[in-house]
């Protein structure tokens, strides 16, 4: 299995090969080879800024020789007029690197600034934000690691790292209880040591996952607050708990009162939109 690092290389690999091509034949038509410059990332919107580690690591991919000077680190609040970082070096490796650089910056400012928005509704309690899977592909370490850096909560990071019993997989298992059952025994028979998690639709599924036992959450999938919390007290502490489906910054709260230990949101990553910010001369 790869690692985050080595996913990443690979991600930037495809971005320079699909935006650079054979060449940026704009800059060197335009540029001298030998013209030293001087670029710094501002930002003009408020949110978090999220990516700055990423925006040096994209600087020196292109040319190790640009000298970065970070002035705002990563998951700081930003307003309109803060400047990130300055890079120096060869200009036509800054301008190659603008783009790139830009649109993982953007991307990942946008998810951050989002996830504080979900987790300051939550302020004086104790339910977490979490992610989904619902991010872009190649793109999901940096798009989860901006989640973190605006607060909020990793769930699973893919199909590898936990177990997820959804209804569809009880669906076809045939039942809550042979898919439980079944997910246990391979977990056993392979030396998986992995969490389970279940997803619910009513009262009488939990009553079920809790007689069966051995499941380490339940997801309360496209419950009201009010069954929400009917079905916390239900549960009385013995797993850990999350709400899915539904959920808005409007209604978010009232799921977090309910007594969830967690909330699973899409729209951190799904529907986002990148905050502003440009790369420029200096």
């Amino acid at each position: 299995m790869k690692t985050k690092n080595e996913l990443i290389d690979e991600l930037l690999d495809l971005a320079f090969a699909e935006d650079v091509g054979d060449g940026d034949h704009t800059t060197l038509s335009t540029i001298p080879a030998d013209a030293i410059g001087r670029s710094r990332l501002l930002v003009k919107e408020e949110g978090v800024i999220a990516g700055v580690e990423m925006a040096e690591k994209v600087l020196h991919r292109v040319d190790p020789s640009i000298k970065v000077e970070i002035i705002i680190t990563d998951g700081s609040r930003v307003t309109p007029g803060d400047v990130a970082f300055f890079a120096e070096g060869p200009v036509r490796s800054l301008l190659v690197a603008e783009r790139t650089l830009l649109n993982i910056m953007q991307r990942m400012s946008g998810i951050a600034t989002m996830t504080r928005r979900y987790q300051d509704k939550l302020e004086g309690l104790k339910t977490k934000v979490l992610d989904t899977r619902k991010t872009t592909p190649g793109m999901r370490m940096l798009e989860k690691e901006a989640v973190r850096l605006g607060g909020g909560t990793n769930h699973r990071i893919g199909l590898f790292d936990m177990i997820l019993i959804k209804d569809n997989h009880i669906d076809f298992a045939g039942g809550i209880e042979k898919a439980v059952e079944r997910a246990k025994n391979y977990c056993r028979e392979n030396r998986k040591d992995l969490r389970i998690e279940v997803e619910v639709r009513g009262l009488d599924d939990i009553r079920r996952v809790l007689e069966i036992g051995g499941v380490d959450r339940i997801m309360f999938d496209n419950f009201t607050p009010e069954l929400t919390r009917e079905a916390v007290a239900l549960v009385g502490g013995k797993t850990e708990t999350e709400s899915s489906g539904g959920i808005t910054l409007d209604n978010l709260r009232a799921y977090g009162e309910a007594g969830v230990d967690f909330i699973s949101v899409g729209a951190l990553t799904h529907s986002v939109k990148g905050l502003d910010m440009s790369f420029k001369a200096v």
